[in-house]
């Protein structure tokens, strides 16, 4: 699979448990998902990128490293909060690479490839993606430049003691780093305040056209207890629909809730419909369990993305699947 542009979840019952989780990263599917490096095709050439051999010895200008990087994320691995590194060898000769290990600061940690023994070859000009999972991220005042100035540091089999390693400049042209600080930085504002999630069952009406989603929202007892220095109240400002479902106008959305630490659980009952009818919609979906929720907490404002998990995710596309197949 390619690379992709930044891209723009029966009755209800509660699950038994304390407060609700807030289902935003999957580490679990992030371990199974960089268990193998991925290339750009089925070959090793990347689509767009140059298939002619280079000039020999061009690296990044101002270095002698042959290899440049950038930051780019597949579809696949959003909600697992995997990046891709991509490697391009700009010389004329194949390049072992042993290791790799992107740093911004935007994150707290190095943002490592767990590279298999023997590391990857690069033949000449072309590109190689190398998964590696986020760190924590840093949630101070922004960083500068778009990308944070990330860098790529790089263990090439042709370094020695005298040169143990290369650090390259890393492009990030999608502004992917960013947009996972971002995104990881309100989720921690917003679990600081209330855990948030969608009940495992769905409910289905007779005719199969229209279902009901459980949301609740558990306040936590004292507020920032989950993340020290963070408090306050949180708003949901709305819910969005997905590429796989829309809003049910018979069973509204919830809209400008206001929640603060110490308060009782609350359930939403949301009403949901296809989005979409095509044949492509849940063969090729990825994102479409995905609850966007536009919030308001700690001073930050944007959307969290709500995991519907692997039952829900596959209630949800049965009746997909289904309500479709009877228009």
């Amino acid at each position: 699979m390619g690379c992709i542009p930044t891209p723009r979840v029966h009755p209800l019952r509660r699950p038994a448990g304390g407060s609700g989780v807030f289902r935003l990263f999957i580490a679990a599917a992030a371990a199974a998902a960089i268990a193998a490096t991925v290339s750009c095709s089925a070959g090793t050439s990347v689509p767009g990128e140059p298939s002619a051999t280079p000039p020999a010895a061009a690296g990044p200008a101002g270095t002698d490293v042959p290899v440049t990087a950038e930051i780019n994320q597949l579809r696949d691995n959003y909600s697992r909060r995997i990046i891709s590194i991509r490697l391009t060898n700009t010389t004329a000769r194949p390049v072992t690479v042993l290791g790799a290990r992107a740093s911004s600061p935007l994150f707290s940690g190095t943002l490592d490839w767990p590279a298999s023994p023997g590391g990857i070859e690069l033949p000449p000009g072309q590109t190689k993606i190398l998964p590696a999972p986020l760190s924590a991220p840093d949630c101070g005042p922004p960083a500068t430049g778009p990308n944070g100035d990330a860098t790529v540091t790089l263990q090439l089999a042709e370094t020695n003691a005298t040169r143990p390693a290369a650090t390259v400049p890393a492009t990030d042209p999608h502004g992917v780093l960013s947009r996972n600080n971002a995104e990881m930085c309100l989720a921690l504002a917003v679990s600081a305040v209330a855990g948030i999630r969608l009940d495992p069952e769905l409910e289905v009406s007779a005719d199969g056209q229209r279902a009901v989603l459980g949301l609740a929202i558990t306040p936590r007892s004292t507020p920032g207890s989950a993340h020290p220095g963070l408090s306050g109240t949180l708003t949901l400002h709305r819910v969005g629909g997905t590429t796989l479902i829309g809003e049910d106008p018979a069973v509204p959305w919830p809209r400008s809730v206001a929640i603060r630490a110490g308060g009782s659980t609350q359930h939403f009952r949301l009403g949901i419909r296809p989005a979409r009818c095509d044949p492509h919609a849940i063969a090729e979906d990825k994102v479409g369990t995905l609850l966007p929720l536009r919030v308001s907490a700690g001073g930050r404002d944007g959307v969290v993305k709500l995991d519907a998990g692997a039952m829900l995710r596959a209630r949800i596309h049965d009746f997909v699947s289904t309500a479709c197949g009877r228009q």
